[in-house]
């Protein structure tokens, strides 16, 4: 059985450099974070130079003593083929649509769990300057870092085409430009330093990783020692019931509409037997979009 357990924090903050990577149409450019600059000449084949652009941007934020320089080839090289492999280049028309889709499409349920989230994103408040957001989508988390104008807010995901709804939305809460920074990965290889961030987020992500396990390895390597991983994921529903059988009827339909997105997935579960240090775990019924319907939900705070 879980064991509860009240979570202390007590933030000490020494700044590592994480790499940050913006993108546009055709290609990706590397943005530097202050104090971190950046310039690259890069070359382009016609089918994947924005790889070989990443490439050489995510190696530019590695460590550079001769010691690591392969360390660092190597994690350039996983980076990128986990990349290609778990999110290909997609055409552009089908990244803007998808993300379209999701700004529009959420907004009632943003609406329903608004409250849930205040409470867990409390626990943030004063404590952590470096978060990390995988899946930030179309950013509807960023409004709760408005009024911290020292939280630097790291958005990942795999579909290009979220930025402009993020910053958009950024821009909207009054969070400032700068404290905002895109990069297109994976949650499964993340392309920043160890224990780097002092928190990391994630909702509705875990369902459509294609590796559960892999991506919450990812996390607690990011965080720094006693940093948090906030999370609100829609979870399979009780076995036998009705619930649980409309999910499994309709989950190979939601994986193909729905980018890879599972009803059934246990998340709760693989987040418990992770190995973080310590661990609050809730469960509600929530409205989950875009059914209309009522599903169980995990929610909580671990300490890395």
């Amino acid at each position: 059985m879980l064991k509860l357990v009240r979570l202390h924090y007590s933030p000490s903050f020494q700044l590592q450099p994480l790499a940050s990577l913006k993108t546009n149409q055709k290609s990706r450019s590397a943005a530097a974070i202050p104090s971190k600059q950046l310039s690259l000449a890069p070359s382009f084949c016609s089918c994947c130079g924005r790889r070989h652009f990443i490439e050489a941007a995510t190696a530019a934020f590695l460590p550079s003593s001769p010691s690591k320089s392969n360390a660092s080839t190597s994690h350039s090289d996983h980076y990128l083929d986990l990349l290609n492999r778990i999110h290909p280049p997609r055409p552009d028309w089908y990244e803007e649509f998808y993300a379209s889709v999701m700004d529009t499409s959420m907004k009632p349920y943003e609406a329903k769990i608004a409250d849930y989230k205040s409470q867990l994103f409390e626990k943030l408040k004063g404590k952590a300057k470096r978060v990390l957001e995988i899946g930030i989508g179309t950013g509807p988390n960023l409004e709760y870092y408005a009024g911290d104008n020292e939280v630097q807010v790291f958005g990942l995901d795999p579909n290009k085409k979220m930025e402009k709804y993020a910053r958009a939305a950024a821009t909207a809460v009054g969070l400032p430009s700068k404290n905002f920074h895109f990069i297109e990965a994976v949650a499964e290889a993340i392309p920043i330093d160890d224990s780097s961030v002092d928190a990391v987020v994630g909702t509705l992500v875990l369902c459509s990783v294609q590796d559960v396990n892999m991506a919450l390895t990812e996390v607690k390597r990011v965080l720094k020692p006693g940093g948090l991983f906030l999370f609100i994921e829609h979870v399979a529903a009780e076995d036998g019931t009705s619930l649980r059988l409309w999910q499994t009827l309709v989950d190979p339909l939601q994986q193909a509409v729905a980018d890879g997105c599972h009803l059934t997935r246990e998340t709760g579960k693989y987040i418990s037997s992770s190995g973080f240090s310590s661990l609050e775990l809730s469960m509600a019924s929530l409205y989950n979009a875009p059914f209309s319907l009522i599903t169980p939900h995990v929610y909580g705070v671990a300490c890395n």
